[in-house]
């Protein structure tokens, strides 16, 4: 059976219902629950890689010193073409590691269920082919990629922040938004702080449930399709 290297980067920030169909497609999840002081490995042993969320930039070294082998094993894996995911943190980490640009506190943020665009790009891309030109997933950032790595193949883009997916080489994605959060998640958030973003956070959650069922369709399928990739 194939295995999957996931750094956890927060204690509320686990690979949710985007892990458990992964596991429930053949590869067997290693959550590493980084942030609070488990041991990443030295070399990279698992047939994939998946990096999550976190309020952190990619470099951010101090407050988070797990970042650097984290990186290095991410700089690994593509280097070896080992499969890579990155979610949010974990895409700006991937593009960081392959040479494109991060800024703290760039652009708008986004916070909720949010409109996204797929481009001509995902045409011929393993895991985004063939979805709906438009759908929706929850976006938790305030930070950005404001460059792609070189090479990058720019998948996916929404309003506010273009750069919403893309892929390094042919085997590591990296995404913005929050595949693995549902309705459920954005109804967690804390009030307070939505609020001092100037959103109302009842309407950012009837807006998740809205869009719930149609977003699910597609995540699960990005999910089945990196699953297999890992799996060959």
């Amino acid at each position: 059976m194939s295995r999957l290297l996931v750094v956890q980067n927060g204690p509320d920030g686990g690979p949710g219902r985007f892990g458990d169909w992964l596991a429930s497609d053949g590869p067997a999840l290693d959550v590493v629950h980084a942030y609070a002081g488990a041991p990443l490995p030295r070399r990279l042993a698992h047939e994939g890689v998946m990096v999550l969320g976190g309020g952190y930039l990619p470099d951010d070294d101090v407050r988070a010193p797990w970042l650097a082998p984290t990186r290095a094993l991410v700089a690994e894996a593509v280097e070896r073409g080992v499969p890579v995911f990155g979610i949010c943190l974990g895409g700006q980490l991937l593009a960081h590691v392959a040479g494109g640009t991060v800024r703290a506190d760039h652009g708008e943020p986004e916070f909720g269920s949010t409109p996204l665009t797929l481009r001509a790009e995902t045409g011929g891309d393993p895991l985004f082919r063939g979805l709906p030109e438009r759908v929706t997933a929850v976006e938790h950032h305030v930070d950005a990629v404001t460059a792609l790595p070189p090479g990058a193949a720019w998948l996916v883009e929404s309003e506010r922040c273009p750069y919403q997916a893309f892929r390094v080489g042919d085997r590591a994605w990296g995404v913005q938004f929050h595949p693995e959060a549902g309705a459920d998640r954005v109804r967690s958030w804390a009030p307070e702080r939505i609020r001092a973003k100037g959103l109302d956070p009842a309407e950012l959650s009837r807006r998740a449930e809205r869009d719930e069922t149609a977003a699910e369709v597609v995540w699960r399928e990005v999910a089945r399709r990196f699953a297999a990739v890992v799996g060959t």
